[in-house]
This record gives structure tokens, sequence and C-alpha cells, in this order.
């Protein structure tokens, strides 16, 4: 009995020792502007003890000392360390930055954040915040467009938009999720439609332009854009949004995460829904966005986390009109829809408009699994495995008098690859990368029934040898049934039915060296991608080309010094040897294994950059100069008719060089406590060099005559705006009401064509946007967390601008023939005018 009365005696004095040896301190974090920063980290250095703030940003954290640093970080801001001797460390500061090393829970070292090296190299960076403030029912090129070089072009239809990074389109940019590649392996397209519900669970996108910091084995030309979504939050909690906006848009989402369990698990989902009409005439849509994480940390050394996301959606398309017919019947005309036009997808039967200009039906669920191991203190890996299944089509009627049938343009694909990356520090002043980059990809292009109108079958024997019936339907007007029914009979398929498999397997690796004052680094990649078409032909034999194999490297590498605390330098080159996209190999991607000849080659691409930044506590700049050098790349344009017509022609133009050239400067400022202004400008030279070989096809891929010699020497690069500048303003009036307000100017816009002559000069514009928040302040101890009203008014003054142009006509001497000094024959898009959206979000 004694010694269990000792045994006892002993753990009551430990526990007391132990409860009384705990000190509580509190706190408050906030930004420069005094708003409250829910959901910061604050945790005791050198352990792994830790609290997070509330929703007033308060917090209160149990330590073992009295005395001692607590780290407290929030994502998008520079970390802050804190010494504390009393209880009480009052209002903590922190100040915004480009840096996102608190975002990233999973995939660290894969995901190419510019905190990757200590070299800088130009980057702007969008958080949270202000990407659920000004998101609602925009894409993300639209919540891009303040940001030096970047330009947004709309497109019409929902999810059609397109987005330039100086002056390079979206198939030379690479944008990466979680680390994972998403631009379209067969082109390197992006379709915006399939990532609609990215915005709602971004945690952060950095744009990284030019050379950027990417250790993947990708030579993107423009640069890299990373979007960072939400994976494990820390703290419990969700909320509820609802938005409405102009013709008829409503959009609700539903987000909830446990935080972090004792036993280190985690849960968060996201689920929403939108619809609406569209801003164009007859381009409505609707669609959902589902988003499920599930977290692993069964020690400190070990994170797990599982990803599934998706955005099922169908919407209507949008064509291009010529110019005059903008002017005649308003700037939301669409070419593809309005009664009287001569439009292949226009429907005359008694059903009404099913599917208007043809409808854009798609389902790309992405699930990724990731794996980060801290090996030792020295040490880790990093891991992502993932998967996509594309499953959807562009449908267009073919009816007449009541009855036909739906025809759907499939574009399939099933996706897998895996990213990985060892980092070791080697010493105190270098760290050393290596990692791979494997994908696997097989594409599945064909025609097919969507659905019969008036009628069960189709007899096609005229078309194909033998008796042809197709009775089969695939996939409806759902995208859900795309999924689930991708149709996968070749003896039910129309006009054409083609695969392509790319297997595409590299190497990357990074050594760093950094001291106080110099750091550099050296990157290189080594890749490999083999190509294989198939054909179906008639649908009763296959056939496979020729296998391809294509073998790129990458080289570059930078230094920076540290002038002063204040005061930084840096330089970076590049050379790429970058292989063709896999439709640039073949003489017709449609109906043809044949290999075009001679063979197309490795663009060649070379890149320089030279920049400086300041940085004080009320204002810092960043300036940028770079020179890119892009040799014999292919490139696929069009005379702007409309497509499925003999008007329509499309073109293949190799041998091409162009030199990009430019400066830009950002500028970011707090002149007073609750303001901030900042301000950029971008002045670009892009042009192409040399001349090239254009090849012409029909509207069915066939070459029309042979190759000629086309003239593109001095000849600017159309698409995007070469100078651009814009001003953002962020005023805090009261503690429960901001307001915003951001310029953007657009200048030397020229047109995109056939390039048998120059492109043409579009007029400059600019745009003024508006936006409200309002947040009312909720008594302590309720359910509710918090409660948020946004308002969003862009293009406020209304301008009337050309956003694109496709074609190359030049002036009429007639002037009524003439718009702002362009030929109104030409094919054009013009830019939405005045739009807006609300929307109040709940928290919990």
């Amino acid at each position: 009995m004694k010694n269990i009365k000792n045994i006892l005696l002993g753990a009551l004095f430990f526990v007391t020792a132990t409860i009384l040896g705990q000190t509580k301190i509190t706190g408050k974090v906030v930004d420069e502007m005094g708003d409250p920063l829910p959901g910061a980290n604050i945790v005791v250095k050198g352990t792994t003890s830790g609290a997070a703030t509330d929703f007033d940003g308060k917090f209160i954290l149990n330590v073992e000392s009295s005395s001692g640093v607590v780290l407290v970080s929030f994502v998008g801001y520079e970390s802050k360390e804190v010494s504390y001797t009393s209880s009480d460390l009052g209002t903590i500061q922190l100040i915004s930055s480009n840096l996102l090393t608190e975002v990233v829970v999973v995939g660290r070292g894969v995901i190419d954040l510019a905190e990757g090296r200590k070299t800088p190299i130009a980057v702007s960076t969008i958080k949270s915040a202000e990407i659920q403030d000004k998101a609602a029912n925009w894409d993300l090129p639209e919540i891009l467009k303040s940001t030096p070089s970047v330009q947004n072009i709309k497109a019409g239809g929902f999810g059609d938009g397109q987005m330039f990074l100086r002056g390079f389109d979206q198939t030379n940019t690479a944008f990466l999720l979680n680390g994972q590649p998403i631009n379209g392996m067969e082109d390197g397209k992006m379709y915006w439609s399939n990532w609609s519900g990215v915005m709602d669970v971004a945690n952060a996108i950095q744009v990284q332009r030019g050379l950027g910091s990417s250790k993947l084995a990708i030579s993107s030309v423009g640069g890299t854009v990373n979007i960072v979504t939400k994976t494990i939050d820390n703290k419990s909690g969700g909320y509820i949004k609802q938005t409405v906006a102009n013709n008829n848009y409503i959009k609700s989402t539903i987000y909830y995460s446990t935080g972090v369990s004792e036993k280190g698990w985690s849960f968060s989902s996201l689920l929403g829904h939108w619809q609406g009409d569209g801003y164009v005439n007859y381009t409505g849509g609707q669609g959902q966005t589902y988003f499920f994480s599930v977290g692993y940390q069964p020690n400190i050394n070990n994170t797990f986390n599982f990803l599934l996301t998706g955005a099922p959606q169908w919407h209507a398309a949008a064509g291009r009109g010529t110019i005059q017919e903008f002017l005649d019947n308003g700037i939301r005309y669409n070419s593809w829809n309005e009664e009287g036009v001569n439009s292949p997808n226009l429907i005359n039967g008694p059903e009404g408009k099913r599917y208007p200009g043809g409808r854009n039906i798609y389902h790309k669920p992405v699930a990724n699994l990731s794996w980060d191991w801290n090996i030792n203190e020295s040490s880790s890996l990093s891991s992502v495995l993932y998967g996509s299944l594309g499953r959807g089509a562009f449908v267009s009627e073919r009816i007449s008098n009541g009855t036909g049938f739906a025809r759907g343009s499939y574009n399939n694909h099933n996706w897998y690859g895996l990213v990985s990356n060892y980092s070791n520090e080697l010493s105190e002043n270098f760290n050393f990368n290596i990692g791979a980059d494997i994908r696997t990809y097989n594409g599945l292009h064909f025609r097919g029934v969507n659905e019969f109108v008036g009628i069960s079958s189709i007899d096609e024997s005229s078309t194909f040898s033998g008796n042809y019936t197709i009775s089969n339907t695939y996939g409806g007007i759902n995208p859900w049934g795309m999924l689930f029914n991708p149709n996968t009979d070749h003896d039910q398929r129309l006009d054409y039915d083609y695969e392509e498999n790319i297997t595409y397997y590299g190497l990357f690796t990074q050594l760093e060296y950094s001291s106080d004052k110099l750091s550099a680094f050296f990157q290189g990649s080594l890749s490999n991608q083999d190509h294989v078409k198939t054909d179906h032909y008639n649908f009763t034999e296959s056939t496979d080309s020729e296998k391809v194999s294509n073998f790129g490297y990458n080289l570059k590498a930078g230094t920076a010094y540290e002038i002063t605390e204040n005061h930084k330098v840096f330089g970076n080159v590049g050379y790429y040897s970058r292989q063709p996209f896999h439709d640039d190999l073949f003489d017709n991607i449609r109906n043809s294994n044949d290999l075009i000849i001679p063979a197309v080659e490795n663009q060649k691409i070379t890149g320089f950059e030279l920049g400086y930044q300041f940085g004080s506590e009320f204002v810092s700049a960043n300036l940028n100069a770079y020179h890119t050098t892009w040799g014999n790349r292919t490139l696929l344009s069009n005379n702007g008719e409309i497509f499925d017509t003999p008007a329509y022609e499309s073109y293949q133009t190799q041998g091409v060089e162009q030199i990009h050239m430019g400066v830009e400067l950002e500028v970011f400022t707090r002149p007073l406590k609750g303001l901030k202004v900042n301000g950029f400008v971008s002045v670009g030279d892009w042009q192409f060099n040399g001349n090239g070989r254009q090849r012409t096809f029909d509207s069915d891929g066939d070459e029309i005559g042979s190759s000629t010699s086309v003239q593109l020497d001095g000849f600017k690069v159309g698409g995007a705006a070469q100078t651009t500048a814009g001003v953002t303003v962020d005023y805090k009036l009261l503690s429960i009401l901001s307001v915003d307000a951001n310029w953007n100017f657009y200048k030397d816009l020229y047109s995109v064509g056939s390039l048998t002559q120059e492109s043409l000069k579009l007029p400059t514009y600019n745009i003024a946007d508006l936006g409200i928040s309002i947040s009312p302040k909720l008594k302590e101890n309720t359910y509710l967390k918090g409660i948020s009203f946004r308002l969003n008014v862009n293009n406020l003054f209304d301008e009337v601008y050309l956003e694109s142009v496709n074609g190359n006509t030049p002036a009429s001497v007639n002037p009524s023939e003439n718009w702002k000094g362009l030929n109104t024959s030409n094919r054009a898009r013009f830019g939405y005018g005045r739009t807006w959206n609300a929307s109040i979000k709940l928290s919990f």
C-alpha cells in the first residue's frame, strides 16, 4: 500500500508541476491595414506546439516557459518572430509578401513557388482574400489582368477565355495545379470551363513570368502559373456563399474543413452549382464544382494528402462576327446563333435552340495523392501521383424540319503521371534537388451521336463501306452522362475515329549556392516524348502510325546580389530545346497517320532576364527586363471564317521565329494607414523574325495545294497588347467597410490571321473596375463567426472596345467601311460592357 501511495503522490506532483509550469499567452494578428487575420498560425519556435487565430485574429497558446519566441505566419504574408516575456503579446502586424511559404502543406518540394530558391525572378502573387473577392463568375485569367504583361481575352462563352503572358498564348505557358501539369498533352491548350471551380478552392496563385523557378522538366516560354489549392486546414470551419450577377447568373457554394484532429487526420470538402444566360447572346450554361481533400499526418516527418476535384459543365459557344455585324447588332451579337444568319449550327426545328451555336459539354475529374517525407534535418522527398479522366464533346445539331440528330465531336482522355523531388542541404551554403516527371496520356477523338430528334437511327452506308447504321447515343446534354457513357463502340462513330498515345518522362535537377549577400543557381532537365497515333480505318480495322520519339532539354542559371537590405539585383539566362506538340507532327491529325515531311524539329528558345528589387516598410518595387528568342516554332492559325463552311481555312506555318523583349515595373505602396496603392507598367516589342513556310487546310482538315513561303520579318505578334499599365487602390474607410478600384490600360494590340500580310493595329482602350466589401462585426460566442458582403462592377464606364480581331484586311478608302481605322469586314470580338456581381458569405 505504501508503494502505491508513493506512486500516486508522485504522479499527482508531476501533473501539478506540468500544469503549473504552463503559461498562457494571448495576442491578436492583423494585416498592414489593421484587419484581423483569421487562421494565422502561431507556433513556439523549435517545437510543434501551436495555435490558430479565431475570426477576430485572436489566439490563446499554452507554452512551457514564461519566456521564448513564437513564429507567426499567414498565407501570403511575411512570417514574423515575436519574443515573449509576458502573457499578452498585444497586436502583431504582418506585412504582405509575394512569397507563399505558409500556403503549401503538402507537395512542398513539387509545387514550384518562387521561394524555391533565393535567386529572385519576375513574379506576381494573387492571395486568397483577393481571389475570393474578385473571382465571383470570372475565370482565372480575369483575376490576373492587373499583373505586368498579362492580358485576358474573354472570348464570348463561359470558360472560353484565354490568357497571354509576355505575348505568348496559353499553349506556351505552363499551368500547374498543386504541382500537377494541367495543360493539354496534345497541344498545350487550356480550357477554363474545365476548371471553373478552381477559384473557389484556391489559396493563392503565383505568376512566374519568363524563365521562372520551375524545377520540373517543363520548357514553358511565357512563364509558369502555379495554382495552390486548399488541402489541410489547421482549424475547423467553413462557409456558405451565394453569388448573383448580370444575365441571370447565380452561384451557390458551401465549404467545410474539420481541421487537424489529435491523430493527424483532416477532411475538407466543397460543393457548388452555377448557371446563367451568358453576357453574349445565346451563351447560357450551367455546371457544378466538387472538391474533396483528406490529409493524414502520422508524425512530424510525414504528411499525406488525397485530393479529388472536378467541374462538370455545359455552355453554349459564341462565334466571331464581322466588326460591321457587331456595330449593327450590338456587342452581345453572336454570329452562330442570331436568327437569319447562315450558320451550320443554327437550329430551325420546332424544338427550339437546344444546342445554340454548338454546346461544349465536359467533365474532367482530377485526383492526386501527395506525400511529403522529411527524411532527416537536411533532406526531404516530395511526390505527387495524379490521374485525370476527361470526357466530353462539342455538340451541334444536324436537324431539318424537326428531325435529325445532335452530333458530338468527342475529345476524351486518360491521363496519369508522377512528379517526385528529392532535396538535400549539402552544406550551409549549398542545396541540391533532383526529381522525375513522368506522364502517360491516351487521347480518344471521334464523332458520334449525342441524341436523336424525331428519329431513332441514321444510315451512313453511303459514307462507309457495307451496311452502316448508327443507333446508339452517348452523353446527351449532361456532362455526368458523358463521364459514365463515353461511347466505346467503334462501329457507332461518325466522320473520324483515332487515338493518340503520348509517353513523357523527364529528369530535372537544381543546385543552389547562397550566402549572406550572394546567391546563384543552376537548373537542368532532360526529357523524352514518344508519340503514336492510331486510326480506326472505316471502323473495321486499326492502324498505328510510326512511333516518333523526341528528346529535349533545358538549362537555366542565375545569380543575385544583395547590395543592401533594401536593394537587390539579379540576372537569369536559359536555353530550351523543346519538343513539338503532338498535333504538329502529323500531316492531317484527323484523317491520316502520315508524318509531316520534312519532320518537325525541336523549337529553340533562348531567354535573358535582368531585375532589380527595392523593399522598405511603405514602398517596394520590382523592375524586370527580358529578351526571349523563340525559333523553329510551328504556328497554327485560321482566316477567321465560320468553321464547317467552304470559306473556312486553317494554316500551319513552320520555321517561325519570334523575338519578345520588354520592360516591366511593379510598385507597391502603403502611403496611409488603411490605404494601399499599387501600380504596374509593361512595355514590350514582340515581332516575327525571318520567314516561314505555310500549309493550308480546308474545314475537313484536308490540305489545299502545296506549301508556300510567307514573308513574316518585322510583322508584329498579335493577340495581346504590347503596352499595358494599371493602378489598384484599396482603402479601408471604416472598420467594416472597404473600397477598392483598379484601372487597366491597353495599347499596341495587333490582330491575328493567316500571316500572309501584316497584322492590324487595334484601337487603344482602358477599363475601370470597382469593388465594395462590408464585414459587419458580430457578437462573440455565436455559431456564425462572420458575415461579409461583396459587390463588383467591371468596366464601370461601359467602355466599348475590340479585344481581338482575326483578320488582316487593311482599312478601306471609303471611310464608311471603317471603324476607328479598321476595315469593318474583319472578323472580331468586342469586349464585355459593364457587368456586375454581388455575393454574401457566411463563415462558421
